[in-house]
């Protein structure tokens, strides 16, 4: 059913020039039912093979199993090297790797306190489930092919791990989703490509609300049973179960449309090695002489004395090499220009760095590249949203199905988003100086300054929560600080004045100051005198 009629050889020897990304499955009819899914199946996998056996050319590519492996040399053909420079593994690791620099996290869309501690109770969930090391597959596969498969499925009822549903990578030679011809383009079936314990190839159908096994000799419904009402479903997944994630509109692979160039950079490696041996085995040409057999045998053991003998006499007789060398800084000049090309055609940062010592921080973002590196996997990040939305739906509705536990969330999937937290550090200095200013500044939301800056702290809305919380905490403490301290004041005067009170001098607390203490009449004394007088 997939690549049965392929050889090896004959897949990894498909021409490059004709990868313009996979080609997506369709089908006209309006449901899927168990009288026409085996014609709906037999169409798909005529395009599916076609998918199949391109994917796996990416895929051995990928692995390093690439064109030039084949290369062909007529003349001395014993001076036949091979350099591979996987470039191609180059560029889907450094692409997954910025992509997935965290781990993918749910986050709430604004809602409130109790929608975020579900939306929380879901990441554990997902965690429990070892979600980060299956997005880690699924994003290979979408820089590798283009498309990667994921399907999630109801986990045992008795299973102890936490999470209420199961998640598989799928090999995408091995599963594929059968989309409507119609508006909207929505899937109509998953289809996974199995093998019975006879070696014999079968197909397991996912649709909306049911579930086939199409044979060579049959079809059947698998999972059916009776509702109360006396009609019959296969599953209460409310969607299909299998996920599709594209890379990008194409479905191409990150490295796909550069293997021209990867190509050429591994046929210029492998002749500039061709032609420093073929130097170093140049020819040993006798104008005009002759040697004694087996002697040239002994000059090429080196340090042997070889006599000859001048043929025609009056003639001068010469011994010289014939060798052609290649010009290795016109080569790496070639290679350099490709290595360019490919990693601007990627959006991939270089590393030859500059001359100028007065770079910034900011200019050296911009000048090699890392914007564009960004740029690109912010790209990424929209069809990959699109497809874990998909998830999410089904994954929602297997813990609304759970009866036993605390995985009913009651989340709604316009509660929840889709958040790539991958930390940015660029001009983090000056972002945070800004961002101390707009929340100082009291015609300012501070929900608004987190929105503008605080991709520093990923999930913006959690950490605007707990900056509000801990200032409202903070405020209380100062509060109740400077209440303590108002009582620790009256206190203290209330001492002051009973002290005032108990005083001999009637009162005063011992402030009047008599005019032999200090030198000066007092203002009591003053009165008495001008009263005396």
């Amino acid at each position: 059913m997939t690549l049965e009629n392929y050889t090896v050889k004959e897949i990894l020897r498909l021409p490059a020039k004709g990868l313009t990304g996979r080609r997506k499955i369709r089908t006209a009819v309006r449901e899927i039912t168990l009288e026409n899914v085996r014609e709906v199946l037999e169409k798909a996998l005529t395009v599916h093979s076609l998918n199949c056996g391109e994917i796996t050319y990416l895929w051995e590519y990928y692995k390093g199993s690439q064109d030039i492996q084949f290369k062909e040399k007529f003349v001395r053909e014993s001076i036949n090297n091979i350099v591979t420079v996987n470039r191609a593994n180059e560029i889907v690791t450094f692409k997954t790797a910025y992509l997935l620099n965290e781990p993918i996290q749910y986050i709430s869309h604004g809602g409130e306190d109790a929608v975020s501690e579900k939306v929380e109770r879901l990441n554990e969930l997902m965690r429990a489930e070892d979600k980060e090391s299956k997005d880690k597959e699924i994003v290979d596969w979408m820089h590798i092919c283009g498309v990667a498969e994921r399907l999630i499925l109801p986990d045992a009822e008795n299973d102890q791990d936490g999470a209420p549903f199961c998640i598989y990578t799928l090999d995408p030679r091995e599963a594929f989703v059968i989309y409507s011809a119609r508006i909207g383009e929505r899937p109509m079936a998953g289809v996974v490509l199995q093998v019975d314990e006879k070696e014999r190839q079968y197909a397991t159908v996912y649709t909306k609300n049911r579930v086939f096994e199409v044979t060579r000799e049959a079809v059947r419904e698998i999972g059916a049973v009776e509702d109360e009402e006396g009609g019959s479903y296969g599953h209460l997944l409310g969607d299909v179960p299998l996920v599709e994630y594209e890379n990008n509109s194409a479905r191409m692979g990150a490295f796909e449309t550069v293997i021209p160039i990867l190509n050429n950079i591994n046929r210029l490696e492998s002749d500039a090695v061709d032609s420093v041996q073929d130097f170093v085995n140049g020819f040993d040409v006798f104008q005009n002489c002759e040697i004694e057999d087996g002697d040239y045998s002994q000059l090429s053991l080196g340090g042997k004395a070889v006599k000859i003998k001048t043929v025609v006499q009056g003639m001068e007789a010469k011994v010289y090499r014939v060798a052609s060398e290649l010009n290795q800084s016109g080569v790496q000049q070639r290679v350099d220009d490709l290595t360019e090309a490919y990693l601007t055609i990627c959006g991939m940062p270089n590393r030859n760095g500059g001359s100028s010592t007065s770079d910034t921080g900011q200019a050296v973002i911009f000048r090699d590249g890392w914007s564009e590196a960004e740029s690109r996997a912010k790209d990424t990040e929209k069809l990959f949203t699109r497809s874990e939305r998909r998830f999410l739906r089904v994954a929602l509705n297997i813990c609304a199905a759970r009866k036993e536990g605390d995985c009913q969330l009651g989340l709604e999937l316009k509660d929840i988003g889709v958040n790539f937290a991958r930390k940015s550090l660029n001009n983090l200095q000056s972002r945070f100086q800004c961002m101390s200013e707009g929340l100082g500044n009291s015609f300012m939301h501070p929900m608004d300054v987190y929105n503008a800056f605080g991709d520093i702290f990923g999930d913006k809305t959690a950490a605007y929560r707990r900056g509000m919380a801990w200032h409202t905490e903070q405020e209380e403490k100062r509060m109740e600080a400077l209440d303590a301290e108002i009582d620790r004041e009256r206190v203290r005067a209330k001492e002051r004045t009973k002290s005032e009170e108990q005083s001999p001098t009637g009162g005063d607390g011992g402030r009047r100051t008599s005019s032999t203490a200090s030198g000066h009449p007092s203002p009591e004394e003053k009165a008495a005198r001008r009263d005396s007088g």
